[in-house]
């Protein structure tokens, strides 16, 4: 490959609708342990590293020891500007793009992140995104170039960058890609995502019935399942118009003059 990829989970103990959502137990281990299982896999599809991104506030201290007992790599910056912790990322590991993997995102999918890393290798995208709601939530978001995330810190005229899409996608600033994948993960009605109490109750219901002992699980598998129980998909698809209507309430795109 021409580029270096990094795998980024970003994740803080801070959570308001589920407090300290990334130490729930699921299948015997802590939800951030899942995550960065399921991240470890593609270190082997393309990622050179595996990095914990969270904050310096104290509480995130157990992130930090966490990343150390996986060996994987950790990042602590801003609490609210996430771009910027990204950007400290990105230049510390010295990466050429970051792949970003919410906290909450349990079956973030190694194969849609292969299959971006090729698309970027054969295209030379600044972003190639998922974040569409034709795409499964919380099967994958972007690939981003660092020379995009240091731009939008040059940039943008406020530290708090929570909701990172309408600089990435909306801005106009750079060139932007779907994914192009498989159909399967093509699934609007599938919500993958840990942000309520109703999608802690579906991921221990997915990982309870299909006998989960890892989460290294292809999510091609998870989907066939899901496909097959409706009501293992109703349980938390309810939450998915409150969850897209707080994440639009709260994008703003904040460029200086």
């Amino acid at each position: 490959m021409k580029n270096k990829y990094i795998g980024v989970i970003t994740v803080r103990l801070l959570s308001s609708r589920l407090p300290e959502k990334a130490l729930l137990t699921l299948a015997g281990k802590r939800v951030i342990d899942h995550v960065i299982e399921r991240a470890k896999v593609s270190l082997t599809k393309g990622l050179s590293h595996v990095v914990v991104c969270t904050s310096i506030e104290p509480e995130d201290d157990t992130l930090e020891q966490i990343a150390k007992q996986h060996g994987v790599g950790c990042f602590r910056g801003s609490l609210l500007d996430k771009i910027e912790r990204w950007r400290g990322a990105a230049e510390q590991f010295g990466a050429d793009y970051i792949i970003t993997i919410d906290g909450d995102d349990l079956f973030c999918d190694p194969e849609m992140i292969a299959t971006a890393i090729a698309q970027v290798e054969k295209n030379g995208a600044d972003v190639v995104t998922a974040d569409t709601p034709e795409y499964v939530c919380g099967a994958f978001t972007h690939v981003i170039a660092t020379k995009a995330i240091q731009k939008i810190c040059e940039v943008k005229d406020t530290s708090d960058t929570e909701m990172t899409k309408p600089y990435l996608i909306e801005s106009g600033l750079f060139k932007v890609e779907l994914l192009e994948t498989d159909s399967v993960f093509k699934d609007p009605k599938v919500r993958l995502t840990l942000d309520y109490p109703e999608d802690y109750e579906f991921f221990k219901k997915v990982f309870e019935e299909m006998k989960m002992e890892s989460n290294t699980v292809p999510l091609r598998d998870i989907l066939h399942f899901l496909n097959t129980r409706p009501d293992v998909v109703a349980i938390n698809f309810s939450r998915q118009q409150d969850f897209a209507q707080n994440q639009k309430r709260l994008e703003k795109l904040e460029l200086k003059k």
